[in-house]
């Protein structure tokens, strides 16, 4: 008679005596068991002392500790809702093991992520140093790059000046529509049944348009203030290279006439500003959005605000348009560290550059060896910035797929942008200039790749330059983390 095989114990309702030990329940080497002993070699202070600012009285928080620790790893393996996360401290024995026992409520996980965004931020350059203390940043060449990503709201809740004009109109009319036929409706009541209507008694029509016209008006004054600070900036740069020209001109009349134009464009911008001033820069240093705005400081018919996330923008993305982000990444070579990052809400790239070379500087130590960046960051100043600050860079001057193939590139009309462009060029034509700029779409790009499509960061969760930007800086800690993990401890 054939023996039957045994199958091994399976008894999942059985109860242990002795519970075993969470370390136990993941293999040795897990990214889990990596989060928990590197949260351990973190400053967490920032986050500490606001929590301990508080009230002594009340329901006791949960560790700091703790909560950076679910932080990190969720960003490290692609979840970036509160919900999934809290979910995942029920059902993931990754989360279960960092949370202990422990299954923070979502609200309160995404109320410490808004609380501490900026030490959370701060993150990014502790780990950053790990990476570069465990020799994973060489700053041989250093790739930058720029994403964008979808914000927290529809392009289809933005609308132009042009618009907002017309429908503003076209709400008033509506409501005086709606009043006067509430009007013959009330005194057709008060002749019936008396005198005397309660404000919940009002047309939900007309409460619904009232309200519409409201957050119409408060978006389209917003849009006037933008309007006036952005032509306000534009008319002091003109003053600053008015009297840059006035030191170099050697013709008195034209120093003179530059002089003149520079106090002008002080006064006008000062009766723009009305006290107030802002000089369009993230904390980071990146140029950000100005509103596209008349001589007046009115804004341009097409000039455009979210209902949704004011701070967001309509961008192109690979021949389409989304309301999003531009999202800046700077990534080693060596091993895809990334080594600087920001965001802005301004479109082209041609900024940024500097920005993010002087923040590798102020994190790493150093600025790198060589940097390479695509056409969208040229502009003549970068090649001269770039040498002062010691790193050589290689930038495409020209898109060439913008032109026909019998269409010379545009000149400048400044001499001083021609002989940086054709030394730019000459540059990229040597061997060793085409080598070493290839390797730009090698660095960088698969940085990219990883982020929105292995860990599927596609779109933002919060809403405003600030929070974006303070997601931004977690998804990239997450990416080094990742590395570093891998590079040290995986396998182990």
């Amino acid at each position: 008679m054939k023996r039957e095989k045994e199958y091994r114990s399976w008894a999942p309702r059985q109860s242990l005596l002795l519970p075993p030990s969470p370390l136990d329940w993941l293999p040795e080497g897990h990214l889990a068991y990596f989060i928990l002993e590197l949260v351990e070699q973190l400053d967490l202070g920032e986050i500490e002392q606001a929590i301990q600012s508080k009230d002594a009285r009340g329901n006791r928080p949960y560790s700091p500790g703790m909560m950076t620790a679910l932080l990190l790893y969720a960003y490290s393996v692609g979840v970036y809702s509160s919900r999934k996360i809290e979910r995942a401290t029920h059902e993931d024995v990754g989360f279960r093991v960092l949370a202990g026992g422990q299954h923070p409520y979502f609200t309160t996980i995404n109320e410490f992520r808004k609380t501490h965004e900026g030490a959370l931020s701060s993150l990014f350059v502790q780990v950053l140093r790990l990476c570069q203390k465990a020799g994973l940043v060489k700053l041989g060449h250093v790739a930058v790059d720029g994403t964008k990503v979808q914000a927290n709201a529809s392009k289809h809740k933005a609308m132009s000046y042009a618009r907002m004009e017309e429908a503003e109109a076209r709400l008033e009319a509506q409501v005086r529509e709606l009043l006067a036929r509430a009007e013959a409706v009330d005194e057709q009541e008060d002749a019936r049944f008396g005198e005397g209507q309660r404000e919940e008694d009002l047309p939900q029509e007309l409460r619904r348009r009232e309200d519409r016209l409201r957050r119409l008006r408060e978006a389209k004054a917003e849009l006037e203030a933008e309007a006036k600070a952005s032509r306000a900036a534009a008319l002091r740069d003109q003053a600053r290279g008015a009297r840059k020209r006035a030191q170099t001109e050697e013709r008195q009349k034209v120093r003179r006439a530059n002089r003149t134009r520079a106090q002008r464009c002080d006064r006008q911008a000062a009766e723009l500003e009305q006290g107030e001033t802002d000089d369009f820069l993230t904390p980071q240093g990146l140029a950000k959005h100005r509103a596209r705005a008349r001589p007046d400081g009115s804004p341009h018919p097409k000039a455009q605000r979210n209902f949704v996330d004011p701070d967001s923008r309509i961008m192109e993305q690979g021949g389409a348009f989304l309301q999003g982000y531009n999202c800046q990444l700077a990534v080693d070579e060596g091993h895809q560290i990334i080594v600087a990052q920001a965001v802005t809400n301004q479109c082209p790239d041609n900024a940024n550059l500097i920005p993010l070379l002087e923040q590798v500087h102020e994190t790493c130590g150093e600025v790198p060896r060589r940097t390479t960046a695509d056409a969208g960051y040229w502009s003549p100043e970068v090649p001269e910035a770039c040498d002062r600050r010691g790193t050589e860079v290689y930038i495409c001057p020209d898109r060439p797929r913008h032109l026909a193939e019998d269409e010379p590139p545009a000149k400048s009309s400044e001499p001083r942008d021609e002989r940086a462009l054709a030394a730019m060029r000459e540059k990229l034509q040597t061997p060793e200039g085409r080598a070493i700029y290839a390797r730009r779409k090698a660095v960088v790009e698969p940085v990219n790749g990883q982020i929105k499509q292995a860990r599927g960061f596609r779109q933002f969760l919060v809403r405003g330059l600030s929070a974006v930007g303070a997601q931004w800086s977690l998804v990239c800690t997450g990416h080094n983390l990742l590395k570093l993990y891998r590079e040290t401890c995986a396998g182990t």
